[in-house]
């Protein structure tokens, strides 16, 4: 039973406007890399991603008033909210960091593929365990998706590296900043991740004491997530310290992401733990 669904109109429409901006990044990147500085274009995409930051607030905001709770307890309500943090996120790191800009020829369609995810979910309404009930819970959720935006920046920032090594889009990507920029500000995001990781980490653990009586208890998704913290502190130090090839350090960012992507929305498909993030 799908029940109530007033929200997947506006859900679409968010949707619409974010495939609007992926096509305009792509097609001016790829198709026209002359026109890349194109004051028109970049502002057709900021527009985009601002009009499908706005239908998903609506869309979350009509699921609210329905269901009485915030967008924090199924997977569907968890994808569309992280739709809407990604988009706002970088559609501010878009608007204030001009050379940041041809991130979204990676970033935008990695937002699309959750995208076509949430369009496969059923909406289905869902009930507030009462362990949600603390603000901890906004501030753990708060702090994991800031964390969550500057990986895939930096991912974005770091996939322009790698895809230059295609021969058939290394001349289509010539015109935008050089490796060493891309590089240079890919690990600044990533530093910033772990600063936001590690805020979320200790949020996290505050409301585990509140609702399970604990701060920490090693069940699955506390573990990897702190692997995967693991993994960025020690990728900062390894980056910081050996002068190692861009398309090494640029791999690594984009595992490291995909590790906290399969983290935070793989774990719940398969852990039984009580603490085992969204279903």
């Amino acid at each position: 039973m799908i029940g109530y669904a007033g929200e997947l109109p506006w859900l679409w429409a968010g949707l619409a406007a974010y495939a609007v901006a992926t096509f305009m990044a792509i097609y001016s990147v790829v198709f026209r890399p002359q026109m890349i500085a194109s004051q028109r274009d970049e502002m057709i995409v900021l527009g985009s991603i601002t009009a499908g930051v706005v239908l998903l607030v609506i869309a979350m905001a009509v699921r609210w008033i329905h269901l009485g709770h915030g967008p924090f307890v199924n997977l569907f309500e968890l994808l569309v909210s992280q739709l809407f943090s990604l988009g706002l996120i970088y559609a501010l790191i878009y608007w204030r960091f001009p050379i940041l800009r041809s991130s979204a020829v990676v970033v935008l369609p990695i937002m699309w593929v959750l995208g076509t995810w949430v369009l496969t979910l059923e909406p289905r309404p869902s009930n507030f365990p009462p362990t949600f009930d603390t603000p901890w819970l906004w501030v753990h959720i708060g702090f994991g998706k800031v964390f969550l935006s500057f990986c895939l920046i930096a991912t974005g920032l770091a996939g322009i590296i790698l895809l230059r090594n295609i021969s058939a889009l290394k001349a289509r990507l010539q015109s935008l900043p050089s490796n060493e920029v891309l590089d240079r500000y890919a690990w600044r995001f990533m530093i910033l991740a772990m600063a936001f990781d590690s805020l979320m980490l200790i949020a996290g653990a505050v409301w585990a004491q509140d609702a399970w009586g604990r701060y920490w208890a090693w069940d699955t998704l506390e573990t990897l997530s702190f692997i995967n913290w693991l993994m960025l502190g020690l990728a900062i130090h390894i980056r910081l310290t050996w002068n190692l090839p861009m398309n090494v350090t640029a791999t690594a960012v984009v595992l490291i992401f995909v590790f906290a992507f399969f983290t935070y929305f793989g774990t719940p498909f398969y852990s039984i733990a009580a603490h085992k993030g969204v279903i």
